[in-house]
């Protein structure tokens, strides 16, 4: 038996069940289910009001010599929400009224629309009675009127093709009616499926479950397709559950869905993109149709339907290997692929990348001469503009039209779109003339994506025109009015988007979306009067501002370090009960933190938090910072607090504050712990941090650590010149020079000699090294080429220089008095004296100019 899908009956609304009993009208026998006592029993009767069949029909029908039956459930839910119980003890008044008097909304013998001719043509492939018999009831309302000649000899095949041939469902419930007023038809089971396809596709709920229990009644047991028909229709119509429903009915009745009712319940899952249970429905299915409880290996082929809506769901799952493992199983059984499998394949392939596959796709559909459709070309063209192959997709569409296929909107949007956001204004006009004289309508995405094109490449004028084209004919909507406006504000054409603002207002178009991107166009200029001043105008055209309108004004006048103004918005906002989330308070405190006003960011966070306002890694991320480089140690580890009590998980924003916090305080342990954390995050420590650690290291003389660091940053390129003169001040602190002159030969070969501290630790080293002529040359070498000026640890090093070389301590104390005296006299006079005792050439009077 099939597998009952794990649903919960209770979940459902109660629905009608067909009877399980069996009719002499329908080849299937199906046992009686028991326990289920029928809602209309044999020989009575009902009242009470007139049902949507009878108003519709224009009479009652009485229950005499319909068959005892059950019902699905002993209530059923009406469109409306409420529930009704057909009552046992009902009764009816008068008897079946001759349907020759006319139907209730029969006045006359006037012709029913007349049908498309491409109906006539397909009436025609019937043969026999049935085209004069459609044609008939297209032309004669009254129904008796209309099928007289062939009212004796009409056989249950030609009830079905009349019946599901009908264009409304009014005509198609009226004609079965009709039928069932006759006493000499049979109406069986699928009669009734045609009409609860019809009657579900326009949505007549209540009749459709009057159809279900009249079967019951009948005892005309549901088939398969029944089941299928009513799935189909509840999904489709937006009642999944509903449709869910009659699954579930299926199955406690024990009946095994067939491909095509199976393919309807694949379909409901897709659409609704329960891609999962798409694949264990038909996986289960498929071991309940061998009865073995084993879908590993089945010889039975698959319609070509079904392993198309297989392949579409794998697709749309990302399951790119299990729609080519479906596809090839197609192959290998014999199920020639169509246009729309190899379409599906190609389309999901392309979005995956698989470009060579594609080829092969194509290749394939080429050999097997399965033709591309208009379809086919329009995957291809989005493929290649998706994959920046501008070319191949503008040669897809003359392609199309070469294999005399009609490109559609599709086509000429997906490439006009591509042609407009490369600038390819000849292509796009011409682009543009061939839609003109198609008469094809240009969308209003199609027509800002042209607006915006001729914005970018400066062709003010022509974009204006465009733009015109469009307002002219007073059809335009706010949204694409605010689009336009956007365009010339971004450019910051700001005169052009007020004109457009302008065309708005006088079509009374005006919405909230022009203020919004108005409003934005004056931040682009940085025009903060202006913005203020519309905002505030807003009311005043009947328009309420909303969270983006305030969000929008907030974020410009933060980002210009207008804080307080910003702020005063931001109260309003509050005011208006617009505040959600913390993105405009966060944006105010940055501002404030950026100017050093830490006690208004404070003043605020604190008001956040008053107002239930849950601040975010962001805000902490702020405070931290700014508390950090502010010196205020107490009041960031207090943030932390804060973050880690809410259950904020920290990121690499937060972690980088925290390292500088730690560094500044020499929190070594904390900062490790920290350091750890950012390795381990998608980001990783950035080249600050990491220099932190190496200044903690190095302070702390733990240089296995603070190698650790150096090698990684060499390693991802991001060792500076900071991280070189940190590594040589530990190995020259730890008497290391070996090491320490490595890393100097290493600085200067890239070129990391540029600063203060790196020249003053290369010249401390050289030193303390003995290495004088390299101390001096250095020196020179950071006045002439590096255009630095040396400070009291330069000279600290270099009076070691002179009093290792004999020149006393009394006159390098000379020379350090001469600075102070005349800075300009006092560094020739260093010059000339290290230019005396060691061997570089040296051209003093040049080198004293500095």
């Amino acid at each position: 038996m099939f597998a009952k899908l794990q649903l919960d009956s209770n979940c459902f609304p109660v629905v009608s069940t067909f009877a399980k009993t069996s009719s002499p009208n329908v080849g299937v026998s199906v046992p009686t289910k028991t326990g289920v006592e029928p809602t209309v029993k044999l020989g009575e009767q009902r009242t009470g009001g007139t049902s949507e069949a009878e108003k519709v029909s224009g009479f009652r029908r009485s229950t005499e010599n319909q068959k005892p039956g059950t019902v699905f459930g002993p209530e059923l839910e009406n469109p409306d929400g409420r529930q009704r119980r057909t009552s046992p003890n009902a009764s009816t008044s008068g008897k079946r009224k001759n349907l020759g008097a006319k139907l209730n909304w029969v006045k006359s013998n006037a012709p029913v629309r007349k049908a498309h001719t491409k109906c006539s043509t397909k009436w025609a492939t019937y043969g026999g009675c049935i085209p004069s018999i459609l044609q008939a009831l297209d032309t004669v309302k009254d129904l008796d009127e209309a099928l007289r000649p062939w009212e004796d000899t009409l056989s249950n095949k030609e009830r079905s093709i009349i019946l599901k041939e009908q264009s409304s469902w009014e005509r198609a419930f009226e004609i079965f009616e009709w039928f069932k007023s006759k006493r000499c038809y049979e109406l069986n089971v699928i009669h009734y499926n045609i009409m609860l396809r019809s009657l579900g596709r326009a949505k007549k709920w209540s009749l459709v479950e009057s159809l279900c229990r009249e079967m019951a009644v009948k005892g005309i047991a549901p088939i398969n397709s029944t089941y299928g028909t009513l799935i189909d229709v509840y999904s489709k119509g937006g009642l999944k559950e509903k449709a869910l429903a009659w699954l579930e009915k299926m199955n406690q009745q024990g009946m095994l869905p067939d491909e095509v009712t199976m393919g309807i319940v694949l379909q409901m899952y897709k659409k609704s993109g329960e891609f999962q249970k798409v694949e264990d429905f038909f996986k289960q299915w498929k071991m309940d149709e061998r009865g073995d409880g084993d879908s590993s290996h089945d010889d039975h082929s698959l319609s070509l339907y079904t392993y198309n809506t297989l392949i579409d769901t794998y697709g749309k799952s990302g399951q790119l290997k299990e729609a080519s493992n479906i596809f090839s199983e197609m192959l290998t059984k014999g199920i020639m692929p169509t246009t729309v499998t190899f379409n599906t394949m190609i389309h999901i392939c392309g979005n995956n990348g698989h470009l060579d596959e594609v080829k092969s796709l194509i290749q394939k559909m080429q050999e097997l001469r399965c033709p591309a459709d208009t379809r086919t070309y329009n995957i291809l063209i989005s493929l290649h503009t998706k994959h920046d192959d501008i070319d191949m997709a503008a040669q897809c569409l003359r392609k199309m039209k070469e294999e005399q296929l009609e490109p559609d909107l599709v086509s000429y949007r997906t490439l006009l779109y591509a042609f407009s956001i490369r600038h390819m204004v000849t292509e796009a006009e011409d682009l543009l003339s061939e839609m003109d004289e198609k008469g094809l309508e240009i969308d209003e995405y199609t027509q800002s994506a042209l607006t915006r094109m001729y914005i970018d490449v400066g062709l003010l004028e022509k974009s204006w025109l465009w733009f015109m084209r469009f307002h002219g004919t007073g059809n335009m909507t706010s949204e694409c009015y605010s689009a336009t406006i956007d365009a010339y504000g971004e450019r910051g054409y700001i005169s052009e988007a007020e004109e457009v603002f302008l065309c708005s207002q006088k079509n009374k178009k005006l919405s909230v979306l022009e203020f919004n991107v108005m409003i934005k166009a004056y931040g682009y200029v940085k025009n903060f009067v202006k913005a203020c001043e519309l905002f505030d105008s807003i009311e005043s055209h009947g328009v309420i501002p909303d969270r983006c309108s305030y969000g929008s004004l907030i974020q410009i006048l933060a980002g210009a370090d207008l804080a307080a103004k910003a702020q005063h918005y931001l109260n309003k906002m509050q005011e208006a009960g617009l505040i959600s989330d913390c993105i405009t308070y966060c944006a105010v405190i940055s501002s404030y933190a950026k100017s050093g006003r830490l006690d208004m960011a404070k003043k605020l966070y604190n008001e956040m938090i008053e107002f239930e306002v849950k601040p975010d890694v962001i805000v902490y991320g702020i405070l931290i910072n700014a508390s950090a480089e502010a010196g205020n140690t107490e009041e960031a580890i207090g943030y932390i607090d804060a973050m880690r009590k809410s259950g904020l998980p920290g990121n690499a924003v937060i972690y980088n504050s925290l390292i500088k916090l730690y560094t500044r305080v020499g929190y070594l342990k904390e900062a490790e712990e920290t350091y750890k954390l950012l390795l381990s995050s998608d980001t990783g420590p950035d080249v600050y941090c990491s220099n932190c650690m190496i200044d903690l290291y190095c302070e702390h003389s733990m240089a296995k650590q603070a190698e650790e660091i150096f090698r990684r940053m060499k390693r991802n390129g991001e060792a500076n010149e900071f991280a070189y003169a940190m590594m040589l001040c530990m190995y020259k602190r730890l008497g290391r020079f070996q090491e320490a002159s490595r890393v100097a030969r290493e600085m200067r070969t890239l070129g990391l000699l540029s600063n203060l501290l790196s020249y003053n630790s290369v010249i401390g080293l050289y030193s303390l090294d003995g290495r004088f002529n390299d101390a001096v040359a250095t020196f020179k070498e950071m006045l002439d080429d590096g255009g630095v000026l040396p400070d009291d640890f330069t000279f600290k090093s270099l009076g070691l220089v002179l009093v290792k070389c004999g020149i006393s301590k009394r006159a390098v104390a000379r020379l350090e008095a001469g600075l102070k005296k005349d800075y300009q006299s006092g560094l020739q006079a260093w010059l000339i004296a290290l230019c005396t005792i060691v061997d570089v050439e040296v051209d003093c009077e040049e080198d004293g100019s500095h």
